[in-house]
């Protein structure tokens, strides 16, 4: 028997209406697989879920919280990072195909629906699900980070560097003599 405060049952909804419930979970960087992430707070979760229009289709409403540790993706140095959003999903019966392989083409109207072979969703799933969307693809501790130096490694917010300040990439090296003849021409 599941203990139905971490699962939404779609079983219990059918029987007793709306359900509403919530949880705190401890997510490891690990267990999320994201290198950006240096480390991950207790992850809050609210969520009421009911029946929807269709048969067989649950609606689910609900807030996720959390705080976690990010690495720049410029600097690589570790910056604090605090997410609360909302959600809404829409949970429907995985469709029936005749063959293990065989591919189903899902209408543009299914996009954002989420399919389910199981009658019951783990809360934590959803947590995990929240906390991998609120990450962003490229995390950056500002927006005007300098990031690493590509020459010694150093890290330009916090010191200089004796590299060669302008790096030119010499597949542009052909043009370099343009801006001198166009001068010439401009003075004769």
């Amino acid at each position: 028997m599941l203990d139905t405060r971490d699962f939404i049952v779609f079983d219990e909804i059918d029987k007793h209406g709306p359900q509403s419930l919530s949880g705190t979970y401890q997510l490891t960087p690990e267990e999320l697989k994201r290198d950006e992430l240096a480390g991950v707070g207790p992850v809050t979760i609210e969520a009421t879920a009911k029946k929807g229009d269709l048969p067989g289709e649950y609606l689910v409403d609900g807030t996720s919280r959390f705080s976690a540790d990010l690495n720049c993706s410029r600097c690589l140095e570790p910056y604090p990072f605090a997410n609360s959003s909302a959600f809404h999903l829409r949970f429907r019966p995985r469709l029936e195909v005749a063959q293990e392989n065989e591919e189903v083409e899902i209408a543009p109207q299914d996009l954002d629906v989420e399919f389910y072979m199981e009658r019951s969703i783990p809360l934590r799933d959803l947590a995990s699900e929240q906390v991998q969307l609120a990450i962003p693809m490229k995390p950056l501790c500002e927006d005007n980070c300098l990031g690493l130096c590509p020459g010694c490694g150093a890290n330009r917010n916090r010191e200089g560097c004796r590299c060669e300040s302008s790096v030119v990439d010499e597949r542009w090296g052909a043009l370099a003599g343009i801006r001198e003849q166009l001068a010439k021409k401009k003075d004769v």
